[in-house]
């Protein structure tokens, strides 16, 4: 008896380590999001169409507010790429905000505020601009490359560079790859290719820059500079491509970190608190919207799961729904990382996706995505009689 009790004992503890290296969130199966692209959500006049899409949003009345690198000017190399239009809750076509704003150069982001304030993310600037309702601008951070470095003659191909980096120009941007190329010192009040902003309950706002400071940057209510925190790299706190920022109704930051493929959570003085991964296994049929499959899984802003939009639900008990690159799927998260569920894949049709980068979600029942590849905004809408709730 004895020695049995102490075979299945050796079986419980060997099934226990199994347990342990295979965890069993990873074994389960995701549930589908009920959701259903609506054909055709946004009309637009005839002589304005969608570029990629880099932002979107939606306002307290249910006006959408896209982002996109529409409104080309300029040489095909360089061109300025951005304008902000707005529909009403119909879709029906309202206005264009900000036409020949100084800050146009590459649309990133664009977000609401509670107030209903317009912030626009211009990557190609290194400006985030805060309009009001009536679509004037109020708010004016970071600062623009003057248009007369482009004019100098650089005598070698290194002056040439530190122009175009003054100028807000990502020269040989650094990568975890490439330790050669340090990153530029941060600057309080400067940006170098921002992506995001959120805010907290006391109106503080948060900026995820970017693609070359590797950072997030705090103001306060009053548009006071307050802090910054992050470098390059894989370490906690640290960021590689910080891509989107959203604030739990607690204060938590949530980093969409894409290049390190995980989520960051810090409080609001930059304190590292955690950090999640989606982990979903891959269909049998995935494939890329464009190009070859990425060759590494676990890690770079290619990978399954790597954040590349980020937008968490209003309200008490928010969700964070988040999309990526490839295989092009939405994915609806809680705020300790648990994943609540998954939609869609790679492709051209309603349901899928070309490069998802932006997501507005004023519900979970009902989602905007913004594409890159396919030039348009989603809508998806849980389907009548279900609940987005699994």
């Amino acid at each position: 008896m004895k020695v049995r009790h102490s075979v299945k004992r050796s079986l419980f503890v060997l099934l226990a380590l199994v347990a342990g290296l295979f965890p069993v969130s990873a074994q389960q199966a995701v549930p589908t999001i009920p959701f259903e692209s609506v054909p055709n959500p946004l009309k637009l006049p005839p002589d304005i169409h969608f570029g990629e899409i880099g932002g979107v949003a939606v306002n307290s009345k249910g006006h959408v507010f896209v982002f996109s690198r529409g409104n080309v000017t300029g040489p095909s190399y360089m061109a300025a790429a951005a304008q902000l239009l707005e529909f009403d809750q119909t879709g029906k076509y309202v206005r264009e905000i900000g036409k020949n704003l100084y800050a146009w150069s590459y649309a990133h982001a664009v977000r609401i505020d509670k107030q209903d304030n317009i912030w626009v993310v211009d990557k190609g600037s290194d400006t985030i601009i805060k309009f009001n309702t009536d679509g004037r601008v109020e708010w004016v951070f970071g600062r623009k490359g003057e248009a007369s470095h482009y004019q100098q003659p650089p005598d070698t191909a290194s002056s040439l560079s530190n122009i175009l980096r003054r100028a807000g120009v990502a020269v040989n941007a650094p990568t975890p790859n490439n330790p050669r190329n340090p990153p530029p010192v941060h600057q309080d009040g400067y940006f170098n290719q921002p992506t995001d902003v959120a805010w907290d309950a006391q109106g503080n706002s948060y900026f995820s820059d970017g693609y070359v400071n590797s950072r997030v940057a705090k103001a306060s209510n009053r548009g006071e500079w307050l802090l910054s925190w992050g470098s390059l790299g894989s370490g906690p706190g640290q960021f590689d491509t910080p891509h989107g920022v959203a604030v739990s109704p607690g204060g938590e930051v949530f980093v969409a970190d894409r290049g390190n493929r995980r989520i960051q959570v810090f409080n609001g003085s930059g304190t590292f608190i955690r950090q999640f991964t989606i982990d979903v296994p891959l269909p049998a049929d995935a494939k890329p919207a464009i190009g070859a499959a990425p060759t590494q899984l676990n890690t770079g802003s290619m990978a399954p799961g790597a954040p590349d939009a980020l937008c968490m639900t209003p309200g008490p008990n928010p969700v964070i729904f988040t999309g990526d690159l490839y295989p092009g799927r939405i994915y609806k998260v809680s705020l300790d990382g648990k994943v609540l569920g998954v939609y869609g894949k790679s492709g051209k049709n309603l349901g899928e996706f070309g490069w998802i980068h932006a997501i507005a979600c004023p519900s979970e029942n009902e989602i905007y995505v913004g594409e890159l590849l396919n030039w348009r905004v989603q809508k998806l809408v849980v389907k009548e009689g279900r609940s987005s709730r699994q």
